[in-house]
């Protein structure tokens, strides 16, 4: 059975403008196709009239590139939602908490997410850990999400590649099945 007939929702995360000033984040972003990758999935859940649900991470902090009142907080032009899309907006990095996004799921009978956005290893990855512990079924795709290198604790560098691929390792037949949009999109 294919996901179409499935009920299966797009939750599309923090896929906004902040993310583009990449040195803030820390620097040299992997995976520089992800939005077009998202857009091609967005583009199919369309088609098939699936749900859909945009995340926005809504910082505290007045100084973040993710604040309400900073032009980063809009949602990129490729995936903007259109009318009947709900925008749900978070301040911690998993989708699920001080949300409705759970209750919006389990109202609407869906059992199947795909999970898509910004970035791997923070809010990607808590919500797809989160998604898989309520016992939803979880295709999380590769190439539609990044991250940037990360510090470590004892100063050392980590590219952002090996960042993606370990969080996605982290999460993979554990809280979600990881592919990529080629992939995803032939189960459509």
């Amino acid at each position: 059975m294919k996901l179409r007939d499935q009920n299966t929702a797009l939750i599309l995360i923090d896929v906004q403008q902040g993310f583009n000033e990449e040195d803030y984040w820390g620097g040299h972003r992997n995976n520089k196709d992800a939005e077009s990758k998202m857009a091609q999935i967005l583009e199919q859940w369309r088609t098939f009239k699936l749900p859909v649900f945009h995340i926005v991470h809504s910082s505290l902090q007045p100084n973040s590139k993710l604040h309400p009142s900073h032009p980063g907080f809009e949602i990129k032009n490729e995936v903007k939602p259109i009318a009947g899309e709900p925008v749900i907006s978070k301040n911690v990095n998993s989708a699920f908490i001080g949300t409705d996004l759970k209750e919006r799921l389990d109202d609407a009978g869906i059992r199947k997410i795909v999970i898509a956005g910004l970035t791997t290893n923070h809010c990607v990855s808590t919500t797809a850990r989160m998604a898989g512990n309520f016992g939803f079924e979880v295709y999380l795709i590769s190439d539609a999400t990044a991250t940037f290198d990360r510090i470590g604790i004892n100063g050392e560098k980590y590219d952002s590649e090996l960042v993606h691929q370990i969080s996605l390792a982290s999460l993979h037949h554990e809280f979600a099945e990881v592919m990529d949009t080629k992939t995803l999109l032939e189960l459509v």
